[in-house]
């Protein structure tokens, strides 16, 4: 996976790559899809939810250019997978995640696994996570029909974020910079995500 997925397509992060080879993906994917835990396809983890696959994931994390000193806000929990990277790479992550059940599974799955610098919020991640910021780094997990206006308050000056942008098919994923003067976008790629559904996001209607 990682010479083949990764590194062949530019992810050039030796502690990303180093990672996403001892991660075990396995874990975090329904046992029917075992064969297909280490392709580089996203995976259904139900409720109309997917785990990523693994080339974004690395792409997004090392858009990030974690030091390992960084507070974290994860929109987006999900199965746990991309969580678990993060917290190997920074100092604390916050993650969200609307969906109960597959936040209280991610929870334990994490807790499990020996993770202790993760906060777990099950709640509309479209609107962040204000008691808690700033954040030095924000990762949204699901595509947004714009730039999150949580940003402006809740990345510190100098952070970064990753969020797929566009429509609830088909999206960007763009790094955003908060400077001084306020925020500045850079396209990474293109990429389709499950859509981000929440007051700020998608209704659940516009979304499918």
């Amino acid at each position: 996976m990682v010479e083949e997925q990764l590194r062949s397509r530019g992810i050039t992060d030796s502690r990303v790559l180093r990672l996403m080879a001892a991660v075990p993906r396995h874990l975090f994917i329904d046992p029917t899809f075992a064969n297909r835990a280490y392709s580089d396809h996203a995976l259904p983890i139900g409720q109309d939810q997917t785990i990523s696959q693994p080339y974004m994931v690395a792409l997004m994390t090392q858009a990030l250019r974690l030091e390992g000193d960084e507070k974290v806000l994860e929109i987006g929990t999900g199965s746990g997978y991309q969580t678990a990277i993060l917290a190997e790479l920074s100092d604390r992550v916050f993650t969200i995640e609307r969906i109960g059940a597959i936040a209280a599974a991610a929870r334990e799955r994490l807790t499990a696994m020996g993770y202790s610098n993760i906060i777990f919020r099950a709640a509309d991640g479209s609107v962040g996570w204000r008691e808690m910021s700033p954040f030095d780094r924000v990762i949204v997990t699901a595509g947004s029909p714009k730039i999150p206006s949580f940003l402006e308050e809740q990345l510190r000056v100098g952070g970064l974020c990753v969020v797929p942008v566009g429509d609830s098919t088909n999206q960007n994923l763009v790094r955003i910079t908060r400077a001084d003067e306020g925020l500045r976008e850079e396209v990474l790629c293109s990429c389709t995500f499950v859509p981000l559904i929440g007051r700020e996001g998608w209704s659940a209607g516009e979304a499918g």
